[in-house]
């Protein structure tokens, strides 16, 4: 009974123990009778009354299944894939079912299950091996892998059933619609067949590639088998799901992402998993869509950077593909407008087989050409308006306009991203915080990039000179310049802050950054890459082949009988491809280059990164194998980095030995690091 407060502060003082007293014998009973419940043996499933699961815990050393008694009432429920809750270190934790077998090599009594939370099978076996595959390969833990390929559960979305899968149109020809790649012929034949050809595509500039991929994953379909298209962003996957619809009609195939919300996304995550939708297509997570009789694998673009998973353990989306062609025996694909080192290792290999347009079908297609000063030049003088957008620019936009819609891609969003001395070029900065000065529109004063102050008033403190001059200008100011130049044309812009998917056909100039070009209806007439010097200008391993999808991407919009124009140094390497259109010796050449220089595809490599005393740890406990070399450690912010290289073919065993230091490392609870194999940038 609680104290009086009406008593004397001393009587109830004195009660106070008495009561902590009953209190506790009160939970004391209560937690005895739960750990006699707990206790209390039940009645076990008749069939197969071992479940094992694996568990939500991201600690290496427990990225195990464990064996858990299945009681009587939940035979039935608890099926392989669905999801569960059981006790384990004294919590309730999540899990999922991975099969029931009828004995367990744990000599104990076993866990009984606590319940199931949902009798939908939610993780398949394929799905399942796919997720262990794929945490051995990066050396991370299957547990964040089941995360990226299981959404979150909606229950009330769960109790709704999914409609059938309506009957495939007639008159569909895939070997028609393939018909400029003549190698595409024995791929479509292979794929109806039920076979699992493998092909790196090499498409067209102004090719309608949304459409040709649709056409492979009908021709799948008709054979009986499901395909999973990844691609990189939002645009590229609604591109897809028009030409899907537009081929196949609705009801065909799903959008797996997270922007259309989580009952939608669970909704068509369940048609799939379900075996009423053979057809998935989306971003990275899609590339782990439960699929049945899966016969195709897709991946658009395996150069962007939106493939690499940002969160552990950092898969690539070509690279859970291919894992799961080479398990399901499923028919494989890597196709874009240019083609990535990865991708021509595979060729090397004799892995897969190119599928290209003829040379003479691809000069037909579009005419390149390159007009401006060299790099040289451009670092002597980049702020002359005559060298960013020379005559031949001009020329080219006004040919454009008369034919229709004209693409112009700057490499920077924003007005004046960087100011100098027009004097002695020296860089404009902050008098408060020596912050770098930017303009942020055309009616705006300087302003600081650090702490937003303004200095409409700067004075250069090495020749006291007070103009401005831009070296780095963006998208708004080229808008500016051309539409000053172009008063009757409207001109619009595309960046990240607002990106365009679609233009009409009528004659217009778009000023977009790389990956914000939208798609205008037939095509542009032309498109015109400004300040290739800028992009090329990057220290990263990748920069030229970096460079080379951008460009490429731009000039794949472009109309047949297009026209394309480059400013910049003839003489890059990577401009030269691209007059050529030869993206595919470009890789090849790169690929050599890095074999020469032992780099990635040549070899295999693994960073890193933490404090100093973890990555000292975390190499102490290291057997890297025979022939590795360990390179650093470097600084990168306040923590450490090292590189850890070894041949190629020791790649396995280069991801089996983090692995087990991921293991040794949780076990022992030591100070975390981060590793990523095979990360895009060194």
């Amino acid at each position: 009974m609680p104290p009086n407060p009406a008593e004397p502060p001393e009587e109830r003082d004195a009660a106070l123990p008495g009561l902590a007293r009953a209190a506790a014998r009160t939970g004391g009973a209560v937690a005895r009778a739960r750990r006699a419940k707990q206790a209390a043996p039940v009645e076990p499933a008749a069939v197969d009354p071992v479940a094992r699961v694996v568990l939500d815990v991201p600690l290496a050393h427990l990225d195990r299944p464990f064996d858990y008694a299945v009681p009587a009432p939940m035979a039935e429920a608890a099926r392989p894939g669905v999801r569960v809750k059981v006790r384990f270190a004294g919590q309730d934790v999540d899990g999922y079912v991975v099969a029931r077998v009828a004995e367990s090599d744990h000599g104990g009594r076993l866990t009984p299950l606590r319940r199931v939370v949902s009798a939908e099978p939610v993780l398949s076996a394929e799905v399942a091996a796919l997720c262990d595959a794929v945490a051995e390969r990066y050396a991370g833990a299957a547990s964040d892998v089941r995360r990226l390929a299981v959404p979150p559960r909606h229950a009330t979305t769960e109790k709704q059933p999914t409609g059938p899968e309506p009957p495939l149109p007639a008159g569909l020809d895939a070997a028609e619609a393939w018909a400029g790649y003549p190698a595409a012929e024995p791929f479509l034949r292979h794929l109806r067949d039920g076979g699992a050809p493998r092909g790196v595509w090499g498409a067209a500039p102004g090719e309608d590639w949304p459409l040709l991929l649709a056409h492979l994953a009908a021709a799948a379909l008709a054979a009986g088998r499901g395909s999973v298209l990844c691609l990189p962003d939002h645009k590229d996957v609604a591109r897809l799901d028009d030409a899907l619809r537009e081929l196949l009609g609705e009801g065909h195939h799903v959008v797996l992402g997270a922007a259309a919300g989580p009952a939608a996304r669970y909704r068509d995550f369940l048609a799939v998993s379900r075996g009423d939708r053979r057809i998935a297509i989306g971003t990275r997570s899609a590339a782990f869509a439960p699929v049945r009789d899966l016969g195709l694998v897709v991946v658009w673009d395996d150069g962007d950077d939106l493939h690499a998973e940002p969160r552990a353990p950092y898969p690539h989306t070509r690279e859970v593909l291919l894992l799961r062609s080479e398990a399901t025996g499923a028919a494989a694909l890597v196709g874009g407008f240019a083609r990535t080192v990865e991708a021509d290792q595979l060729l090397r290999s004799g892995w897969a087989h190119e599928i290209e347009a003829p040379r003479a079908e691809l000069r037909e297609r579009v005419l390149v050409a390159v007009t401006g000063a060299s790099e040289m030049d451009f670092r002597r003088d980049p702020l002359t308006a005559a060298a960013r957008m020379p005559r031949q620019v001009f020329d080219a936009v006004r040919w454009g306009l008369e034919h229709g819609p004209v693409l112009v891609q700057t490499p920077r969003a924003g007005y004046a991203l960087r100011l100098a001395c027009d004097r002695c070029r020296e860089p404009a900065r902050c008098a408060a915080c020596t912050g770098p000065l930017q303009i942020p529109g055309p009616t705006d004063p300087p302003r600081c990039r650090w702490c937003a102050t303004e200095a409409p008033g700067w004075t250069c403190g090495e020749c006291g000179g007070h103009g401005l001059r831009a070296p780095v200008v963006g998208n708004l100011r080229t808008s500016d310049e051309l539409g000053r130049t172009f008063p009757k044309v409207p001109v619009v812009t595309s960046s990240a802050d607002r990106v365009r998917d679609r233009v009409g056909p009528e004659p217009r100039i778009v000023v977009a950054t790389p990956g914000a070009e939208p798609v205008a209806e037939g095509g542009f007439a032309v498109v015109v890459l400004l300040d290739s010097w800028l992009v090329l200008g990057r220290d990263a391993m990748r920069v030229g082949e970096e460079a080379l999808r951008r460009w490429c991407n731009a000039v794949g919009l472009v109309r047949p009988g297009g026209r394309a124009l480059a400013v910049g140094d003839p003489a890059a390497p990577a401009l030269q491809a691209l007059v050529r259109w030869d993206p595919a010796g470009f890789a090849a050449r790169e690929a050599e280059e890095r074999r020469t220089a032992n780099l990635p595809p040549a070899a295999r490599i693994a960073t890193i990164t933490g404090d100093a005393g973890a990555v000292d740890d975390a190499l102490t406990l290291l057997a890297l194998p025979e022939g590795g070399d360990v390179l650093g450690p470097l600084p990168e912010g306040e923590e450490e980095r090292v590189v850890v290289r070894v041949p190629r073919r020791d790649g396995p065993a280069l991801s089996a030995a983090l692995g087990e230091l991921q293991r040794v490392r949780s076990a022992r609870k030591l100070e975390p690091v981060r590793i990523q194999v095979d990360p895009s940038e060194i």
